[in-house]
């Protein structure tokens, strides 16, 4: 777990997660293809204010329990940084693809 406090981050939802309820936003920072460890990875709502941070794992994958709506996911890292928008409407796993370069 990091020192901000934020879930490990990793595929697999922990047994204690109903995503029939819950709105999680899982997804997966790359670059050329190849998995991003060590981003910054960012949740700005609708409106562009930031929401959370979490540290992209060793294999690029991330994680946020948000509410339903409108989001933007945004990876900062040193080779380069990228964003993509996603929608979600509803509890659900919802996918998150973000390139950076």
């Amino acid at each position: 777990m990091s020192s901000c406090g934020a879930p490990e981050q990793g595929t697999a939802l922990p047994a204690t997660v109903d995503a029939g309820k819950e709105t999680v936003l899982n997804g997966k920072v790359t670059r050329a293809g190849e998995p991003v460890g060590g981003a910054f990875v960012r949740l700005l709502d609708g409106t562009g204010e930031f929401t959370a941070e979490v540290v992209s794992s060793a294999e690029g994958d991330f994680r946020f329990f948000a509410a339903p709506g409108d989001w933007t996911v945004r990876a900062l890292h040193r080779d380069g940084n990228g964003e993509t928008k996603v929608s979600a409407s509803g509890p659900g796993l919802h996918e998150v693809a973000v390139s950076v370069g």
